[in-house]
């Protein structure tokens, strides 16, 4: 089966490509660096030709608000249109769990949009929502500190493994489109703090992660569960132990 990963030279869209070609698929690792460009449309059309899946992990260059609005927007609409005339039988896209559950945060608003696109564009989808990679760790951290101090809100947390989101999004691109949300995540759930914490022990930062009631998450305002799933999930293998030995081995 051939199948486009839009993004696919990226963190997850690298894993993907691998993974799935271990599968035997013949798979095109669609990226501007490659050719194919979903903004202008450059090499779309060829990309697409004689495609039954499209798994959309495709990112904006920036997290300012109006260019990743205008990323999605752009992207999504030549992704239908492309599609359409292709006879593409399913598409995948990989969103983020809490979407619709923080409405203050410009990234989200974008990722909301994005969805509403792959529902209205004609063809049989599936959206993948997941939770936090685990290899973002380190950017959050680094976004929530205060000189020492990391401040978090007191939330839960379950962050995913690249791996397994490019795992997940495979065996999702083998079954029959939902029409519909799914989530993912990793196996371990708990305090954000707790959870940083750990990660900044484990690779020696001396910074203290503290949960703090008047802190955002990124600038937007976030409940206990916004960023878990708090229904059906599928979980991923790699717990946070075994991805922090992992992370130790290869530096």
């Amino acid at each position: 089966m051939k199948i486009v990963v839009v993004g696919g030279t990226g963190l997850i869209g690298s894993r993907l490509v691998a993974t799935l070609r271990t599968k035997g698929h013949e798979v095109v690792a669609a990226s501007p660096s490659r050719g194919v460009n979903t903004i202008t449309g450059e090499g779309l059309a060829g990309a697409l030709a004689g495609a039954a899946v499209v798994i959309d992990v495709s990112n904006a260059p920036s997290f300012d608000e109006q260019v990743v609005s205008d990323f999605f927007r752009t992207s999504g609409s030549n992704l239908a249109a492309a599609e359409a005339r292709a006879g593409v039988r399913h598409h995948v896209a990989l969103s983020i769990v809490g979407t619709d559950r923080v409405a203050d945060l410009g990234y989200f608003r974008a990722k909301v949009e994005q969805e509403r696109l792959v529902t209205q564009s004609g063809t049989p989808y599936t959206i993948v929502r997941a939770t936090q990679f685990l290899e973002f760790l380190a950017g959050i951290a680094d976004g929530h500190a205060e000189g020492d101090t990391v401040r978090l809100a007191p939330v839960q947390f379950q962050p995913i493994a690249a791996d397994d989101v490019a795992a997940l999004l495979a065996e999702t691109a083998a079954t029959a489109p939902l029409n519909g949300p799914i989530e993912i995540a990793g196996p371990d759930r708990g305090p954000f703090a707790g959870i940083i914490g750990r990660y900044l022990e484990a690779v020696g930062d001396r910074r203290t992660a503290v949960s703090d009631p008047a802190a955002r998450y990124f600038g937007g305002s976030v409940t206990e569960l916004s960023l878990v799933p708090t229904g059906p999930v599928r979980l991923g293998r790699i717990g946070l132990t075994d991805w922090l030995e992992r992370s130790r081995a290869s530096a």
